[in-house]
């Protein structure tokens, strides 16, 4: 089987984007099971019910999402759809869940999302949440979108669930990185998926306000970039018997 992952959606543009081009990406690539990244899916990060809705009929089978989950108060509502998941290490009691399974009759697939904590909010703590996790999930075909800002928690937890789950892949930072690979033979790894959205930007915002930023340290209103956009993915490709990757692929969409 073949999942394919896409990075970070941002604003009107990625959803767009994706809208026109991922029914023809997973027949290309013959996907099984598409999940999406989409907590910059809003004009302004988060997450609402249209940018949801977008990216549900562009073809999207899960939403993942990550620290601006929560940004758009108005629609927390859409955390009662089961396919869309705030990342599991928020505390007891806190509106929707972090873990979803998709039944294609066969086979399960969990999808697991995960905050990390350096430099982001002081969450639970995500190894001893998804440690807990793997007890109470009962198929071997596990995906996690770790969404992390530092390179060597993401690291990290690739190799603490090594062997234990399909793959990991890193979400949050908007830049592709090119370190792919199989951990202990079994677990696709990548650090982060990248971006969807305008590629000339800043992370998907308009280049200006974010260099002014850099260069004066005094505060800029970010907007979304115009132009041409791109969609960062990546697919993994799987044994839905035993949950093993035996192939990942990096792609840019242009």
């Amino acid at each position: 089987m073949k999942i394919l992952h896409i990075g970070d959606v941002v604003g009107a543009a990625g959803c767009q984007f994706l809208e026109k081009h991922l029914p023809s990406m997973k027949r290309t690539h013959h996907i099984d099971l598409t999940i999406v990244n989409g907590e910059n899916s809003a004009q302004g990060n988060g997450v609402t019910k249209h940018s949801m809705e977008q990216i549900f009929s562009a073809g999207a089978d899960v939403i993942t999402t990550g620290n601006h989950c929560f940004k758009r108060r108005e629609s927390l509502a859409i955390y009662d759809e089961p396919m869309v998941l705030r990342p599991a290490n928020y505390p007891d009691g806190c509106v929707g869940k972090g873990v979803c399974t998709v039944d294609f009759g066969p086979c399960q697939v969990a999808v697991v999302n995960l905050s990390g904590t350096a430099y982001l909010d002081p969450l639970d703590n995500p190894f001893t949440v998804v440690e807990e996790l793997l007890h109470e999930i009962d198929t071997p075909n596990i995906f996690v979108d770790f969404h992390a800002e530092a390179t060597a928690e993401k690291k990290a937890m690739g190799y603490f669930l090594a062997g234990r789950v399909t793959a990991v892949i890193g979400t949050h930072t908007h830049v592709q990185t090119a370190d792919e690979t199989i951990l202990n033979g079994h677990t696709g790894y990548l650090t982060d998926v990248g971006m969807t959205g305008p590629e000339e930007s800043i992370l998907g915002v308009s280049v200006q306000p974010a260099m002014d930023r850099f260069r004066f340290h005094f505060p800029t209103r970010f907007t979304e970039a115009a132009g041409a956009c791109f969609c960062n993915a990546v697919i993994i490709t799987f044994d839905e018997k035993c949950g093993k990757c035996t192939k990942i692929e990096r792609l840019i969409l242009r």
